[in-house]
């Protein structure tokens, strides 16, 4: 005997759509604790090879980069010509804007030297993808 697909009414629609979110949130929620237990069993397997002198411990040098505030600090510092200048535009004062006008010339004649010791202070805090963005021209 063969079942003809009739259209869903209103209610029975969203009772396929709940169950569905739930089927799905299931899913999720199976794969997150599933997550916790290979993240358990990896921190586990860690711990006995540093026990067995195989591995250096880790655990410090990982906590030290989560309390490191300089990447905030550095991006901090690179936003605030950008604040600047959008005060002086939005501010209308034109004695702000020929200031920042200067700021800016004076900025644009630094030394090569000192541009590319901030890019590479730069890289080196936040990664190498960063200098690789620089050398590529923004490619990847």
């Amino acid at each position: 005997m063969r079942q003809e697909n009739k259209p869903l009414s209103g209610t029975s629609m969203w009772f396929s759509a709940i169950k569905l979110a739930l089927n799905a949130g299931s899913h999720i929620y199976k794969k997150r604790q599933e997550t916790k237990m290979a993240m358990a069993d990896a921190q586990h397997m860690h711990a006995a090879k540093m026990a067995r002198g195989e591995e250096a411990y880790q655990g410090k040098l990982l906590e030290a980069r989560q309390n490191d505030y300089k990447d905030e600090v550095v991006l901090a510092i690179l936003t605030l010509p950008i604040l600047v200048l959008a005060w002086g535009v939005w501010s209308d004062d034109p004695a702000a804007m020929e200031k920042i006008k200067i700021f800016f010339e004076h900025f644009a004649a630094l030394p090569t030297w000192f541009t590319s010791l901030w890019i590479l202070v730069c890289g080196s805090i936040f990664g190498i993808k960063g200098t690789q963005i620089f050398r590529n021209g923004g490619k990847k």
